[in-house]
């Protein structure tokens, strides 16, 4: 366990989000080594992968509600010094994810065909989507049991070991691909069906390998059969703090889904662009991410052991880093997006598409980092409802214009992108609005506003803030 509570914050922020980082830029290059080498096969195999890799929204979504409701619980349980507590939260987050893997599964391959009947209305494009998903469902649902492992570690202040395991994995992913995809060495290409079982493959070996590390190395969590039974109150505690978080993925499903609808009668071109355009985006995003991420297990633990003034000094330190970090992609994304794009198609028109939607949603990367902290810190004071509120807020914003530009007739696919901005700025305001009411009603000890500062002295409080001021200073 690492005891967060303590020292420079900038330095934990930046000691637990540089392996996280790693381990998002692992799991995104799942899906962007699947692109590079179906994006070999033209703009209908794109186009179909990418509508189809949608669905990854959906499933983060539902692991997201177990990973914060995990990662929050299990740091605040640390932070009070409650072992129980942690065993309790740990085994019944397992079984929830138990439950998960059986019902993606189940209602994957029911309901593959109307899903992508939504998002196109190219019979090939459809046809390619459900190759690839077909194959893909069990690296999707395969996600929960590995994320629950690797969010208890991250509520422990630990994050290494599932940062090897994913790198073993992506490794797995990367060796495979090109020999299912394209049929290296063995002359029987399998195109995007390929692609799907790479991924498969090898999340199947991560989710051993953490398996064998908690059974073999593991030392502060345990698996208990007792406990692996279902409980209402535990289980109730782990989804009322991971469900909105995991809400918020949910709207941004169905916030893609809309504009792949908005967009298929645009041609496989647009829905191609797009897909690559967006999946890039997101690679953008990963940076920023990870930093979010640290955050519950830094803001938790630090609530929990009610030290308030170091939570405040949390998001002020991640917002700084985070926005700085957001400006720089935004301007290289404005100014040369093609360098992004052409190690992954030369298709002149799926490169103008793609181009011009990550010209016009650069504007939108400080907005969401700065919606990324928000969220971050909602997770770690153990609220994450607002952040669900905020994202729906957007969704609205969003989805009225765009049903009505639907029905116009040759309206520019940029307006969609500029409608885009505005929900996403109004999201980033009003996240910060709420994100004030709850450090003013949170961040107040009984008594005033005197936070517990047991063991720290005001010397020691000087010399922390001292510290945070100066390593962005240095590190700039």
């Amino acid at each position: 366990m690492k005891d967060l509570t303590q020292g420079s914050i900038l330095k934990h922020l930046l000691n637990l989000s540089l392996p996280i980082g790693i381990s998002i830029l692992i799991q995104n290059l799942y899906f962007l080594i699947d692109l590079y080498f179906v994006s070999q096969l033209g703009p209908v195999a794109l186009a179909g992968v990418s509508a189809a890799g949608n669905l990854t929204l959906l499933i983060l979504g539902m692991t997201q509600i177990i990973a914060v409701g995990t990662v929050s619980l299990v740091a605040q349980a640390i932070g009070k010094k409650d072992k129980a507590d942690v065993d309790v939260i740990f085994n019944q987050a397992l079984f929830i994810s138990g439950v998960l893997t059986v019902l993606v599964l189940l209602s994957g391959y029911l309901f593959a065909d109307y899903y992508l009947t939504l998002m196109s209305s190219d019979p090939l494009v459809i046809s390619d989507g459900k190759q690839y998903l077909h194959y893909y469902l069990p690296n999707l649902a395969l996600q929960f049991m590995l994320v629950v492992m690797s969010s208890a570690l991250r509520g422990a202040g630990i994050v290494k070991p599932g940062m090897v395991i994913q790198f073993v994995s992506v490794f797995i992913n990367i060796i495979l691909t090109p020999i299912l995809v394209a049929g290296w060495f063995t002359g029987h290409a399998m195109g995007v069906a390929g692609a799907g079982l790479a991924s498969s493959i090898a999340m199947a070996a991560a989710v051993i390998m953490m398996f064998i590390y908690f059974l073999k190395v593991g030392q502060y969590f345990t698996f208990n059969k007792s406990l692996l039974k279902p409980a209402g109150k535990p289980i109730k505690r782990i989804l009322a703090i991971g469900f909105p978080s995991g809400g918020e993925f949910f709207m941004l499903f169905f916030y893609m889904a809309i504009i792949y609808w908005a967009i298929k009668d645009f041609g496989s071109a647009a829905q191609a662009g797009f897909g690559l355009g967006s999946r890039l985006m997101q690679a953008v995003f990963m940076p920023a991410m990870a930093i979010a991420f640290a955050l519950p297990a830094l803001a938790g633990q630090n609530y929990g052991a009610k030290h308030y003034t170091r939570v405040r000094s949390t998001f002020k330190v991640a917002a700084l880093v985070i926005s700085t970090m957001m400006a720089s992609f935004s301007l290289f994304c404005l100014m040369v997006p093609e360098l992004m794009l052409k190690p992954f198609t030369q298709d002149g028109e799926v490169i103008k598409v793609a181009s011009g939607f990550l010209q016009i949603i650069s504007f939108n990367f400080v907005p969401a980092g700065l919606i990324f902290t928000c969220s971050g810190m909602f997770q770690g004071m153990g609220n994450t409802w607002p952040s669900l509120i905020s994202m729906s807020l957007r969704l609205v914003i969003f989805a009225l214009p765009v049903f009505w530009l639907s029905q116009q007739a040759n309206y520019p696919l940029e307006y969609i992108w500029y409608i885009s901005i505005t929900a996403l700025v109004i999201q980033m305001f009003f996240s910060l609005y709420l994100l004030k009411l709850e450090f003013a009603k949170k961040l107040k000890a009984e008594g005033g506003d005197e936070e517990k500062t047991a063991g720290i002295t005001p010397e020691d409080q000087k010399k922390e803030i001292d510290a945070d001021e100066e390593m962005p200073a240095k590190s700039s």
